[in-house]
C-alpha cells in the first residue's frame, strides 16, 4: 500500500528505518530549508564493523555563534575523514556478498570533495535509491513549514537520539549481516549495511519491516 507525501530530513546514507518510510511513501520531499543541527543523520552514519556498530561523521564548517539553513552548510576537509571513512567501509564489508557488486556506485561519494554538505547526501541517496531500487519520487522542499496537515514528517523523529522502536509502523526484518556471528543482529544501521548484505534483495528487507 503506498501513502501519502512524506516529509524527511536530509541523510547521508541514512538508517534503514528512513529507507523503509521513503519504499512506502506516494513522493517525498527532503527539507532543506530548516536550520542545521548537529549529531543528527544530516552528517551521520552508523555501519557494522567487527567491534560492533560505528558511528561515522561528516565535519562541516562550524560558524561560531550563528545559525546555517542546512543547504548552506559546507563540508570541512582540515581532516582526512572521507579516507578514513571509506577504509572504515570497505574493512567492514570486503567480506560482504555484493561489496564488490556496488562497490564502484558507492566508492565516487567519498573520492569526490563536496562544497556542500546537502549536494554530498543527495548524491548518497540517489545512489542508494538505484542499489535498492526505491523508485520514490523525490524532490527538496520549496520553504520551511513548521507543522505539516497533509503529509506525514519524519524530518525530527528519524533521528540518532530517538529509538526506532518508538516508530509504530518500523519493525527491522532482520538479514544475514557480515558480522552476525560476533555480535548478532544490529538493526537499523545505514543503508550502506542492508546494500552489501543483500543486494537486490533489499527492497524485500524494506517492504517486510513496514507495517503496510
Amino acid at each position: 500500500m503506498v501513502v501519502r507525501k512524506k516529509i524527511f530530513s536530509t541523510a547521508l546514507f541514512a538508517p534503514v528505518q528512513y529507507f523503509a518510510h521513503l519504499y512506502n511513501a506516494g513522493e517525498a520531499d527532503i527539507e532543506h530549508n530548516c536550520n542545521y543541527s548537529r549529531q543528527s543523520y544530516r552528517n551521520r552514519f552508523v555501519i557494522y564493523g567487527a567491534n560492533g556498530s560505528l558511528p561515522l561523521s561528516v565535519p562541516v564548517v562550524k560558524k561560531s555563534g550563528e545559525k546555517t539553513i542546512t543547504r548552506d552548510v559546507r563540508v570541512s576537509y582540515d581532516t582526512p575523514w572521507n579516507e578514513v571513512h571509506w577504509k572504515s567501509i570497505e574493512s567492514a564489508y570486503n567480506s560482504s556478498p555484493y561489496y564488490l557488486y556496488y562497490k564502484d556506485d558507492i566508492e565516487p561519494i567519498f573520492k569526490k570533495r563536496w562544497n556542500f554538505l546537502i549536494d554530498m547526501n543527495m548524491a548518497a541517496l540517489t545512489v542508494a535509491m538505484e542499489c535498492t531500487g526505491v523508485d520514490t519520487s523525490v524532490k527538496f522542499t520549496e520553504s520551511y513549514i513548521d507543522i505539516y496537515s497533509e503529509a506525514e514528517d519524519y524530518r525530527n523523529t528519524i533521528h540518532p537520539k530517538i529509538d526506532f522502536l518508538t516508530d509504530p509502523l518500523f519493525t527491522p526484518h532482520p538479514y544475514r549481516q557480515v558480522f552476525l556471528g560476533v555480535g548478532g543482529f544490529v538493526p537499523n544501521l545505514s543503508i550502506l549495511d542492508l546494500i552489501f548484505n543483500k543486494g537486490p534483495e533489499s527492497l524485500l528487507v524494506l517492504r517486510d519491516s513496514l507495517k503496510q
